[in-house]
C-alpha cells in the first residue's frame, strides 16, 4: 500500500475472504483459543474491508 501497488485492493479483499473463513471455522469450536481466534479474524477482516471501501 505504501508503494501504491495496483494490487493492494485485491490483496485486501483476499485477506477479508481468508479471515472470514477462518473466523467461521474457529467459531464452531468452544475452546477459548478458538473463540479468540475467531474474534481476531473478524477484527482483521473488518480492518481489511475498511481499507478497500
Amino acid at each position: 500500500m505504501s508503494l501504491e501497488s495496483p494490487y493492494f485492493k485485491q490483496l485486501c479483499r483476499i485477506c477479508v475472504d481468508i479471515c472470514k473463513s477462518c473466523a467461521e471455522e474457529c467459531a464452531k469450536h468452544q475452546n477459548d483459543h478458538c473463540q479468540r481466534c475467531a474474534k481476531t479474524c473478524r477484527y482483521c477482516a473488518d480492518a481489511c474491508l475498511r481499507m478497500v471501501a
